[in-house]
């Protein structure tokens, strides 16, 4: 067939020349490569032609092994029907219609989205159905179980089954008369009640008296000392996680006295350990023992130098042996001056105390007070009663506790030398009247003494050491013990109504 003429051709216009192919460009091949792939000798196709499929060097080549003759038998196709395909819906033979392709889609309501080559489809069994399943034949049904035979495996009599129905009844009937009468038969005034609770509101906010108490507790000691039938309890206070526990001389002064004494710290927990006495300071009543624990809790030291009269304080220790006693007051007085005696006639005990209001009673001697953080800012020592019979009178409100920066300079010079020294100005002073705060009058200045160089004589009343005012005898000791051993401290007095400073360089008790 003869192609149709471009708008060139007719219109007669001169045909170009057409550009023929270019020749190929073949680079000489390199021997090397051409020796590694090229074909081999007397191979001139692309293919070797002496090859033939399903042979390898003229032997028949197997490419898969026999099926096991199990699995042929249990899948293979059925005696006769080895050219049977599978069947196909609505054919009951399996093989395709001669008279055209078959459907893509064999029914309408086959799946429109199914392949069209696939081979199968699922359909109905490939069997026919057992015979008496073709004529509707319905299987026998066996008989229903009864009741009794569900319940108890077996057949059982009616009446039986209505025996065992009126039995359960009689006893629960039997069981509610007897609760009935129980009820009905007891005490009037006896029975159950609706109470209606409330749960009760605890005030326990972080720093609150419960809180400082749960944590302060556990570092409170209750010290026991028995020596023979006679003994004695007080309460310390841990102060180091080695062991160590700071209280009074007076509680464990027993113990000082007799060698065979012992001395048992008992826990807030309840637990009960030894202790042995590392040193004691009469002149102040503070000693130091070591408690036989590991790993104690300790209490938090603060500073008694902060402290202002109205400060909230709290005292815990064992009053009259009852352990774990907390009470709460103010700071009434600081630098307030106290001198008792001491336990075995000794030298006088004088401390600088703070006062406070917190209930303290006999067996609190050794134990905390803190402040409102819990800190430790004294060691309660001493009460002031309203009878001439201390250890009748108990707390009127004035219990005094020796200052926490005293005792813990105290506390530490005796774990570290098993005493401690103080400053002393070398004399003996007295009031100058009862009850009053006009100064130290010396009584008797000790033979080359710090004071008896320094030129005081006896009758000077003494009126201020250092900066602190001195208006008694006891103020005159706190007020040197505030000063090192071996410092130079102005001493102000009045001599025959003439005021004098000198110069004292305090000595050693």
């Amino acid at each position: 067939m003869s192609q149709p003429n471009t708008p060139e051709e007719n219109s007669g216009a001169p045909r170009e020349p057409r550009l023929q192919p270019r020749p190929l460009d073949r680079p000489a091949v390199d021997p090397g490569q051409a020796a590694t792939f090229g074909r081999p000798h007397g191979v001139d196709g692309a293919f070797d032609k002496l090859y033939s499929p399903g042979k390898r060097n003229g032997e028949q080549i197997i490419t898969k092994p026999p099926a096991p003759e199990s699995l042929a038998e249990a899948f293979g196709r059925p005696p006769g029907a080895e050219n049977v395909r599978l069947q196909r819906p609505g054919d009951d033979t399996g093989q395709r219609a001669a008279d055209g392709p078959e459907s893509p889609l064999w029914a309408k309501s086959a799946d429109p989205w199914r392949d069209p080559g696939a081979a199968a489809v699922l359909g109905g069994p490939a069997l026919e159905a057992e015979d008496e399943e073709k004529d509707g034949d319905e299987r026998p049904k066996g008989p229903l179980l009864s009741l009794p035979e569900l319940l108890f495996g077996r057949r059982v009599k009616p009446v039986a089954l209505g025996l065992l129905g009126v039995v359960c009844l009689l006893i629960g009937a039997v069981g509610g008369l007897v609760g009935w009468w129980i009820a009905s038969t007891g005490n009037s005034l006896t029975g159950s009640a609706t109470i209606s609770e409330a749960e009760a509101g605890k005030e326990r906010a972080p720093g609150s008296i419960a809180d400082i108490a749960k944590r302060v507790s556990p570092a409170v000691l209750s010290i026991e000392v028995t020596s023979g039938e006679s003994g004695s309890v007080g309460s310390g206070v841990m102060i180091d996680p080695n062991g160590y526990a700071i209280t009074n001389n007076h509680v464990v002064s027993l113990a000082t006295d007799d060698p065979q004494a012992k001395i048992t710290a008992v826990f807030s927990d309840g637990t009960r350990t030894g202790a042995k006495v590392v040193g004691t300071d009469p002149t102040t009543d503070l000693a130091v023992i070591k408690v036989g624990v590991a790993n104690p809790t300790v209490i938090q030291i603060g500073r008694s130098a902060d402290l202002e009269p109205g400060d909230s304080v709290i005292a815990i220790g064992s009053p009259l042996g009852l352990q774990n006693t907390v009470t709460s007051g103010i700071v009434s007085a600081l630098h307030r001056p106290i001198t008792a005696q001491s336990e075995n006639g000794g030298p006088p005990i004088t401390y600088d105390a703070i006062q406070t209001d917190a209930p303290i009673n006999h067996g609190n001697s050794g134990g905390a007070l803190v402040d409102s953080t819990g800190a430790l800012i004294g060691i309660n020592s001493a009460i002031r009663t309203g009878t001439t019979d201390s250890d009748q009178g108990g707390s009127i409100g004035i219990g005094f506790a020796i200052p926490a920066d005293d005792a813990v300079k105290i506390a530490r010079t005796l774990i570290s030398n098993g005493q401690v020294k103080h400053a002393d100005i070398g004399i003996n002073a007295a009031s100058v009247a009862a009850d009053t705060s006009e100064g130290a009058q010396v009584v008797n200045v000790a033979d080359g003494g710090p004071a008896a160089k320094a030129g005081i004589a006896e009758g000077d009343v003494i009126t201020k050491v250092g900066d602190r005012m001195v208006r008694n005898a006891a103020e005159l000791t706190v007020a040197v013990r505030a000063h090192n051993i071996g410092e130079v401290v102005p001493v102000q007095l009045v001599r025959q109504g003439r005021p004098l400073v000198v110069d004292v360089t305090l000595g050693s008790d």
